[in-house]
């Protein structure tokens, strides 16, 4: 016992424990801290030189930009210039104003000009200089020269010409002989070897001794545009970041030569001042630099200096474009950071020589309280607000502060409580009416109303009313309150807040209420209490107004709650809360709207695109809409579980709308085709002018034997027999076209045997042709003429292959199962006149259907939200069928959605029924209905859907919206089930 009392006599107090525990705490934090701060600047030095380089680099980069891109856009401009190709100087002269201009509006041009493949040469630049007055031998108030060369006849008349700041003539000063030809200089060669623009190796110029570079584009295959552009803007870049005194920096090209330098007189050296001066050659540090290859960022030891060091390579400035180099003395760059370091660390550790005794102090006051406050700050951090309070502490400021932690919990658990709310409503006009109740109810106010601003006229309109349980939409629909065309004509107590400023707080009377008069009598007072509060949104600005009331009564002897600073400070945070939520809501709508209007305009378009097929896109959502509440609706029990919500309803919106997008790649020529030769044109024509050739050939064979003594009756007989052969051949290959009856065997047969036929073709059928065909006819050896070839015929060239990006292949990512043709066009004669019925051959039904294969290709692009995610499945399915014979992915009715089957069935009627089809007139109700059953009875489409459809009342309302007054007729309903085997009795 004795031993144990002397051992508990040697216990510390738990303050001192406390204190102790803080003083080593911080002791510790103090070295950590100051280890890891000293480690964090010396990286984050080394990481600012890091960046000071990028920065260079990006100025350099930008400078060059904005040096080169106007100078390209200009040259491309001037290029346009109709007097650029011009033979003679008077014409050439057109282009001296547009030259002064751009001379004029870019600084940085030393001259423009152009050489021209017969030698010709016109140039225009500025006299900027006396140096460059004085070479020209140029009158002192000359302000351009324009130098020109012609060779006329094997002579050459080489002219110089000066003109003042007025563009006036001053002088010209004919030359006998002028060496200059452009047509050896490099910049000509290089731009005529170049399809585009080209840039030069920077050099010095011969006349301005100013470093630069030659810009130049060939105009089509005649002359050469080109513009003389200085550097000097580069050297002012580089020296702007000569950050310390000994920095070296310099941009220079492939060839090691210095093209920009903060010392730019050093850039030129040689006896004649036309030489850049080696990058190596301007430092010692540089040369070091440079005989280093692969030292691209880094350090350097030099001279006994430490120097950052960074190498960068730029892609403009030349055809292999420049170099930059920075040298960085290090003790230069961290003097300062140096000098901060040391004195962070000492203003550290003198904080900490002062918080240890203070520390012990208090750790006697608050050790209890403060340990029951981290308690209940430990529970709010896992927002669990049902921990009891702290008890009261003999320090002000702890007691205070736990009196607070209580209130921010409650007004925390509150806050979060309201926001959940608000964040979980979906729908607009709910969410209105929920924040105007749980505004009211945290204000403990007697009334609500909420003011909008409406996004497109600005006009304040209210949209919400709660009064003491009375229904919000009733009062707005009882009372018609004013609805301001903006807040300057609002009253004084929703102008302010509606304006962007601050809350108002304002005790109203019967007389000034005006509008308000309707909520006081409700209240049944004389004057209420206000708050109005502005609803702000992200961007800061005003999208409504808050107005809470309360009755005021002289018998209350304290304001009321809704008044209380803390009070409004909350309510304001809510309705921060509620606006944020409000603009979500009304942004989101809008984005639907959007989205919704650009699919409306892509399904316009599509439609447009084709005047035979226009509507469809239009038309088949809204069957497809009408079919699946109509399924909605039912208590079928193929539809029970079929009840979709607003996502649902969203999805099947926008895949309807979408489901033929793909037919923008459609050519409308093959959608369109209404004969059997029909391209972009209908090929019937060539083949009635062959026809017209044998005609002429008869008449020829008739005059000539004629000629040469053979009997005339003969003759007359022979030629009327050939001529009306010829007439009733084209008369049958003209039927064939039609495409509008089966063809038998019988038929191919004569079209065969009328194909045989031959005819003369003198001229050459390679002469004319696009690029494209021509390639195709190179592919075989063409005959001699004259050649006698099939008065019908299927020719190579007809057979257009598919490139290589388009063909579909069997293991493809989309999963599509189609037989593709071995061509994607075959545009022979016999080939697309054999087709047995209708006009279109397997290759254009191919590309017809084909469109499918992009709709699900386009939509799957797009990032569909995650409720939106089966749309490219829904809009890619509708070509399906419930056995599996379909396409594109010959998906069974297992395997594809209830909306799939229903867009199915709203396409295949809007088709069978639609009257702008230019090869069929429209189905009648009981034909389509009846056509539709025998798809149903083939397992083509949903047996289920097809009898809903039929037993429901869309057909009919469609058909009264849509069809025209002879298609509609009496349909037997259980007649078509019982054909399509769905139904009762089937």
């Amino acid at each position: 016992m004795f031993h144990s009392a002397r051992s508990y006599a040697r216990r510390l107090p738990l303050h001192v424990h406390i204190a102790l525990l803080i003083g080593a705490l911080l002791l510790i934090s103090a070295l950590i801290l100051g280890f890891f701060h000293y480690r964090q600047t010396s990286q984050i030095i080394y990481d600012s030189s890091a960046k000071l380089s990028q920065q260079i680099q990006l100025a350099v980069e930008q400078d060059l930009q904005q040096t080169f891109t106007p100078i390209r856009h200009l040259l491309n401009l001037l290029a346009l210039a109709p007097a650029a190709q011009s033979d003679s100087l008077p014409q050439r002269m057109a282009l001296f104003e547009p030259f002064i201009q751009a001379l004029r509006d870019n600084p940085q041009l030393d001259s423009l000009y152009l050489g021209y493949p017969d030698g010709d040469f016109f140039m225009v630049r500025p006299l900027r200089h006396a140096h460059l007055k004085a070479l020209l031998n140029a009158p002192a108030q000359a302000t351009y020269q324009v130098w020109s060369i012609e060779r006329r006849n094997g002579e050459q008349h080489s002219l110089h010409q000066f003109f003042d700041s007025h563009m006036q003539l001053i002088s010209q000063v004919p030359q006998a002989v002028e060496p200059y030809d452009p047509r050896l200089r490099e910049w000509y060669a290089s731009a005529g070897e170049s399809d585009d623009q080209i840039t030069t190796e920077p050099y010095v110029f011969y006349s301005s001794r100013q470093v630069g570079t030659t810009l130049a584009r060939r105009i089509g295959m005649g002359p050469v545009l080109a513009a003389d552009l200085t550097l000097a803007n580069l050297s002012a870049t580089l020296a702007r970041h000569n950050v310390t005194p000994d920095t070296q920096l310099v941009l220079f090209d492939s060839q090691g030569r210095a093209v920009a330098y903060p010392l730019s007189e050093r850039l030129v050296v040689g006896n004649d001042a036309n030489e850049l001066i080696q990058a190596r050659e301007l430092s010692p540090g540089l040369a070091a630099l440079l005989d280093m290859p692969d030292l691209l960022q880094g350090r350097l030891h030099l001279a006994g200096r430490n120097w950052l060091v960074s190498r960068s390579h730029l892609y403009e400035g030349g055809p292999k474009g420049l170099n930059l180099a920075i040298l960085v003395p290090e003790d230069e760059l961290l003097a300062d950071a140096l000098r901060i370091r040391w004195q962070g660390a000492l203003i550290t550790l003198g904080v900490l020589l002062l918080c240890l005794p203070l520390g012990w102090l208090a750790s006697r006051l608050v050790v209890k309280p403060l340990r029951d406050l981290a308690r209940n700050a430990e529970a709010i951090g896992r927002f669990d607000f049902s921990h009891p309070g702290t008890g009261r502490s003999l320090v002000l400021e702890v007691d205070q502060l736990a009196l607070v932690m209580q209130r921010m919990k409650t007004s925390l658990a509150s806050f979060l409580e309201i926001n959940a709310s608000l964040a979980a409503e979906t729908r607009y006009d709910e969410l209105l009416e929920r924040v105007l109740r749980e505004t009211v109810g945290i204000a403990q106010a007697d009334a609500g109303l909420l003011y909008l601003r409406d996004a497109d006229s600005g006009r304040l309109e209210p949209h919400g009313w709660i009064c003491e349980g009375i229904d919000a939409d009733s009062c707005l629909e009882t009372h018609r309150l004013t609805r301001y065309a903006d807040s300057a004509s609002a009253p004084v107590w929703l102008r302010q807040p509606a304006e962007g400023g601050e809350s108002m707080v304002l005790a109203l009377g019967y007389e000034q209420a005006e509008d308000l008069r309707v909520l006081l009598d409700t209240l049944q007072c004389r004057q209420a209490h206000l708050l109005t509060c502005g609803l702000h949104n992200r961007q800061g600005d005003t999208i409504g107004v808050l107005l809470l009331a309360n009755r005021h009564s002289s018998a209350q002897d304290e304001d009321p709650s809704l008044l209380q600073p803390e009070r409004i400070a909350f309510v304001e945070a809510v309705s921060g809360a509620a606006a944020l939520s409000i603009e979500s809501q009304r942004l989101l709508n809008k984005q639907k709207q959007l989205l919704d209007a650009f699919i409306q305009v892509i399904a316009g378009a599509i439609d447009a695109k084709s005047p035979y097929t226009g509507g469809h896109c239009q038309r088949v959502p809204e069957l497809a809409m009408m079919l699946a509440k109509t399924a909605a609706a039912s208590n079928a029990p193929a539809f029970a579980n079929y009840r979709p919500n607003a996502d649902d309803w969203e999805t099947l919106h926008i895949a309807a709308w979408m489901h033929d997008c793909g037919k923008v790649t459609t050519p409308e020529y093959v959608v369109d085709k209404a004969t059997k030769l029909e391209t972009i044109y209908d090929r019937i024509h060539e083949i009635r002018t062959r026809f017209e050739v044998l005609k002429r050939d008869v008449w020829i064979y008739y005059w000539q034997a004629r000629a040469a003594g053979a009997d005339d009756a003969a003759l007359a007989t022979k030629r009327d027999r050939l001529l009306n052969e010829l007439d009733d051949d084209f008369a049958f290959v003209a039927q064939c076209n039609l495409g509008g009856e089966n063809m038998a065997d019988v038929d191919l047969q004569r079209l065969q045997r009328i194909a045989e036929r031959r005819w003369l073709r003198t001229l050459d059928d390679r002469l004319g042709l696009s690029w494209e065909e021509a390639q195709r006819k190179a592919q075989h050896p063409a005959l001699p003429l004259p050649v006698e070839e099939k008065l019908l015929a299927d020719r190579p060239e007809h057979c257009i292959d598919w490139p290589a990006q388009e063909r579909l292949e069997p293991d493809n990512p989309w999963g599509f199962h189609m037989q593709v043709p071995q061509y994607k066009f075959n545009r022979g004669e016999l080939h697309n006149l054999s087709v047995r019925h209708g006009t279109l051959t397997d290759e254009d039904r191919y590309i017809i259907n084909h469109h499918i294969v992009q709709t699900i290709i386009m939509l799957e692009q797009l990032p569909f939200p995650a409720h939106l995610r089966d749309v490219p499945n829904m809009a890619g399915s509708h070509h399906e069928r419930m056995d599996g014979s379909g396409y594109p992915r010959r998906l069974t009715a297992a395997q594809m959605s209830l909306p799939a089957r229903m867009m199915a069935i709203a396409d295949i009627f809007e088709a069978l029924t639609a009257v702008d089809r230019p090869y069929k007139r429209g189905k009648t109700l009981s034909e389509a209905l009846g056509l539709m059953a025998t798809m149903c009875h083939n397992q083509h489409i949903d047996p289920e859907l097809f009898e809903l459809f039929v037993r429901s009342d869309v057909p009919w309302r469609y058909a009264k919206r849509y069809l025209q007054e002879e298609q509609i007729d009496e349909v037997d309903v259980e007649g078509v089930l019982r054909r399509a085997a769905c139904g009762a009795d089937g």
